[in-house]
């Protein structure tokens, strides 16, 4: 029963590692694509310069301020959408130029890795698969109790008290990191708020910091 249980737990560690590693990687890819988006702007006029500016300082906020607490619960907001839609509307007036092909390509970027984080916030662990790694544990360590010696047996209920406490970590761990953006290890919205920065430097480069279309949380104002 140890060996079953260990095994279950290496395996279901290495899944739940996954997860929280593909959700990491999701979080840095989806900055890096608005970032792009604010350089290549500069390529385009000026009036759609700032408002692909300013959306992607907006859309940045709401990612961090309102979707990133909601992930904590395995859900999404519809405030990043917003601003995704209104990206997508400012493209179509930039048709036919040079520019147009380079912005579309990392707004699908900045879609795929937003899906991809989306679907990683909820837990890839079934429910089914984690009660019954919690009934063997218990079972093992029960059965690991009922063979202590009645007498002179402090060492062994040292050991099993160590055993307990490691395989009861490692459980906590486990369902830890299968919620990425949950819990004391997580994923925290740190590249999509320094990308969120140097957007908001750039738009105010060239205009004053009224003219953003949201407040600090990413909330449609204008």
């Amino acid at each position: 029963m140890l060996t079953l249980a260990v095994l279950l737990l290496a395996f279901v560690l290495v899944t739940a590692s996954s997860s929280y590693g593909k959700a990491e990687v999701a979080a840095r890819g989806e900055a890096r694509a608005v970032d792009q988006l604010v350089e290549i702007a500069e390529y385009a006029p000026q009036a759609q310069q700032a408002r692909i500016q300013a959306d992607a300082v907006c859309y940045a906020r709401a990612v961090r301020t309102q979707e990133w607490p909601a992930m904590a619960d395995g859900d999404k907001s519809a405030a990043p959408s917003v601003w995704s839609t209104d990206l997508r509307r400012t493209f179509r007036a930039l048709e036919g130029e040079p520019v147009f092909g380079m912005l579309v390509a990392a707004d699908n970027k900045r879609s795929d890795e937003r899906e991809e984080r989306l679907t990683q916030a909820t837990p890839s662990i079934p429910d089914a698969i984690f009660w019954f790694l919690l009934a063997t544990l218990v079972i093992t360590v029960i059965g690991l109790g009922m063979c202590l010696p009645r007498r002179n047996n402090r060492g062994q209920v040292i050991a099993l008290v160590v055993v307990t406490a490691l395989l009861t970590t490692a459980l906590c761990i486990i369902q830890n990191v299968d919620s990425p953006f949950y819990g004391v290890v997580k994923v925290e919205p740190t590249a999509i708020a320094d990308v969120e920065k140097q957007a908001a430097r750039d738009f105010l480069a060239d205009n004053e910091a009224d003219e953003l279309p949201c407040d600090d949380q990413g909330i449609r104002t204008a």
